[in-house]
């Protein structure tokens, strides 16, 4: 584990069962996450992200495979780790008659070097809230709280399973400019979301799993690049389609009419200029036109779409060097 990766994660498994029946949550996972930025665990459902966290949470030790957060086993030296370390899970599951307050000030109590109660709910949000009933809470607020006391411990490294869940766009927005703030301020973020705009917005780098392994990592950048480019338009009555050059150029007309033309490129701005000058030497004008590259959201599809052979489509940067 290098001195720069706050999580180090080499050929991880876990199994659930023994024997034939044994089911593997997890196939030699492998990755890093340096120290001070956000890594980002994208999956189908079931794809083996919460089971990968409670292993980096030091909540259950891996089948094979070692893990290292912050220098330590988390499972075996946990006590060296969870001082460190905030968690939010996906239920926090606080008894509904407690207050945030009250909520807070007693999980400060199991702290060494807490910050205050009042503090942490300000950072959330849930200043004015922090004697109402967490029952009557609304399912965002109560996020928020769970987020609240993951950030009273002043931890090093975060990790966040959905934790904008049930937040509406404007408490989200909140939400990830108060993690940037985090990050700004030096500490290290793993996060889970199926919010693809979330992982777009926040992530430095990131990994998509699919059954259990990983299919592609990179910066949602490099993951986007490795789906192709789009130009699209309405293509005017009595006129055939352009034929771009390039084999690896594909064009096909749909729509209710059959006259949405897509063209999918690996070489956007040159197909895109070929089919402006086409347009332009006939005179026609392009209703409806939208050229952009490969988005996260259409490399995440495609891992759901083609299972195992999500790796072979979305072309980002290999397990191996990623860790």
């Amino acid at each position: 584990m290098s001195s720069t990766d706050a999580v180090a994660a080499l050929g991880l498994t876990r199994r659930y069962g023994r024997g034939a029946t044994a089911f593997e949550a997890l196939r030699g996972v492998s990755f890093r996450v340096a120290r001070g930025e956000l890594f980002a665990l994208l999956g189908t459902n079931g794809a083996g992200k919460t089971s990968a966290l409670e292993l980096l949470e030091g909540l259950a030790a891996p089948s094979s495979g070692s893990v290292r957060v912050l220098g330590h086993d988390p499972y075996r030296e946990r006590a060296a780790v969870r001082p460190r370390t905030g968690v939010v899970l996906q239920d926090g599951g606080l008894p509904g008659l407690l207050t945030p307050r009250e909520a807070a000030e007693m999980w400060q109590g199991t702290l060494s070097r807490p910050r205050p109660a009042w503090e942490a709910l300000e950072l959330v949000g849930l200043a004015d809230r922090r004697d109402v009933a967490i029952q009557q809470l609304s399912g965002g607020e109560r996020r928020r709280l769970d987020l609240a006391l993951a950030l009273l411990g002043r931890p090093e490294l975060l990790f966040l399973d959905e934790p904008t869940t049930g937040l509406d766009p404007e408490s989200r927005r909140g939400a990830w400019d108060l993690v940037r703030g985090l990050l700004a301020g030096g500490a290290t973020v793993v996060l889970t979301t199926h919010y693809l705009e979330e992982a777009e917005e926040l992530a430095d780098r990131l990994a998509i799993l699919h059954r259990g392994a990983i299919v592609a990592t990179g910066t949602p950048a490099e993951v986007a690049a490795g789906l192709p480019a789009r130009v699209s338009f309405e293509l005017p009555d009595g006129v055939e389609p352009p034929r771009p050059s390039g084999e690896d150029v594909r064009v096909a007309v749909a729509g209710a009419d059959g006259r949405r033309v897509t063209i999918t490129t690996p070489r956007l701005q040159s197909t895109l200029g070929e089919v402006l000058a086409w347009a332009d030497g006939r005179g026609l004008e392009l209703h409806g036109l939208d050229a952009r590259s490969g988005s996260l959201e259409e490399a995440f599809l495609a891992v759901a779409a083609d299972g195992a052979s999500g790796a072979n489509t979305v072309k980002a940067k290999t397990v191996k060097e990623a860790a």
